[in-house]
């Protein structure tokens, strides 16, 4: 988690932390007091500890060491707002976040107003490169929350049986790109992988190294829900053939039988969206799908998913953005991958284990928060993020 470059002047960043704070709390401004606070799952942070957060980021990673004579808006918010930064200290059960009915929605706002007015005056000065490495870090952490925020926030609506809408002229779900069809072919080679050093990375993306890739095919198109639809009336959830054993599991366990959010009424399908439920448009691409899912329909399709090595080297080369695509590699560190000291230190490397790599961006990431050597990463059950499929062979 790296700033490799201080291209940005002292204004600039200055106004890019006012942007990015405003494009959170617009995100948040369809909401009612009553959507701030509800927490259904484990995986789904509140909207209210959400922008808690983000701003604890600002308090405690470069106010409170970096602004002489800070002082904090609230001490016990250390506690309240810390994710899971054992370097900090203690910090509220990750399963209990929706039970903090206080400090209240105002409370939280006023806490925010507090540390803006505070960074603004330490970003009106001049900043040493470490602290302006630190802010980037943080304006990047927020923008990862305000994806969070919608997939989170989608996942909560979506537990009531009102179907609610959060905005009527939201529904980026049914968004689709331009039909592309066939697959890209890539010559076996040597290839470049890896972040190259100019602007800024998370660290999980340091360490660029060469890796050798026989000849494959990369499909320039994400598969629809059209396409899915074959794989479910093909009896793709009942053909215990096509799945990892974990998969299978997963599947007879939590009673499967459909990505997340479909539902039917007769012949009909139907998704819920962040703008109510709808109509399940063929032509979009399939979202909400579990690892599982993704790697029992490539299966089904006689394809398979690209390593995310194959995904890099390819990614000039097909468009994407649409959703996070899931690909066959483990989420592991690179060679010559260095964990920072400290806090920073527990950004990523911590939870290089169990978990599978997407590559690429979402209709719910923010813009310019998206580049080929970006690594997301998720337990291969999770599905509330906007993931979707891209077949190899």
């Amino acid at each position: 988690m790296t700033a490799t470059n201080a291209k940005k002047t002292e204004n600039d960043l200055r106004q890019h932390f006012k942007d990015v704070r405003a494009a959170t709390e617009a995100l948040c401004a369809p909401l009612e007091i009553e959507d701030y606070v509800p927490q259904p799952v484990t995986d789904v942070s509140p909207p209210k500890w959400n922008i808690a957060h983000t701003t604890w980021f600002f308090e405690e990673m470069i106010l409170k060491p970096f602004a002489p004579g800070y002082e904090v808006f609230d001490p016990r918010y250390a506690f309240l707002f810390n994710s899971y930064y054992n370097n900090v200290g203690a910090r509220t059960r990750r399963d209990r976040r929706g039970a903090l009915s206080r400090p209240t929605v105002k409370e939280v706002y006023d806490y925010r107003r507090h540390v803006d007015a505070k960074m603004d005056e330490l970003l009106a000065g001049e900043l040493s490169p470490e602290v302006a490495a630190l802010v980037v870090l943080g304006l990047n952490h927020e923008q990862q929350h305000q994806e969070l925020f919608l997939t989170d926030f989608k996942f909560i609506l979506g537990q009531n049986p009102l179907f609610p809408v959060y905005r009527e002229d939201f529904a980026i779900e049914e968004r689709s790109g331009p039909r592309a069809d066939g697959f890209v072919e890539m010559p076996a080679g040597v290839y470049e992988i890896g972040h190259p050093g100019d602007g800024f990375c998370f660290d999980n993306e340091l360490g660029r190294h060469r890796v050798f890739l026989h000849d494959y095919l990369i499909r320039r198109a994400l598969v629809t829900n059209a396409e899915y639809l074959e794989f479910i009336e093909d009896g793709g959830y009942r053909d215990f053939n096509l799945w990892h054993s974990e998969g299978w599991d997963w599947v007879t366990q939590n009673e499967i039988d459909a990505p997340l959010y479909w539902d039917r009424e007769g012949d009909e399908r139907f998704a819920f969206t962040l703008a109510g439920r709808r109509p399940l448009r063929p032509e979009a691409p399939v979202c909400h799908v579990s690892f599982y899912e993704a790697a029992a329909f490539a299966e089904w399709k006689g394809a398979r998913l690209a390593t995310e090595f194959e995904w890099e080297a390819a990614a000039a080369r097909f468009d994407y953005g649409l959703r996070w695509e899931w690909t066959n590699s483990a989420y592991l560190p690179y060679p010559f991958f260095k964990k920072a000291p400290g806090a920073v230190g527990e950004y990523n490397g911590k939870f290089m284990v169990n978990q599978m790599v997407l590559r690429g961006a979402s209709v719910a990431t923010p813009a310019g928060h998206s580049r080929p050597t970006y690594r997301n990463f998720f337990h291969p059950h999770l599905r509330w993020q906007f993931t979707g499929i891209r077949l190899a062979k």
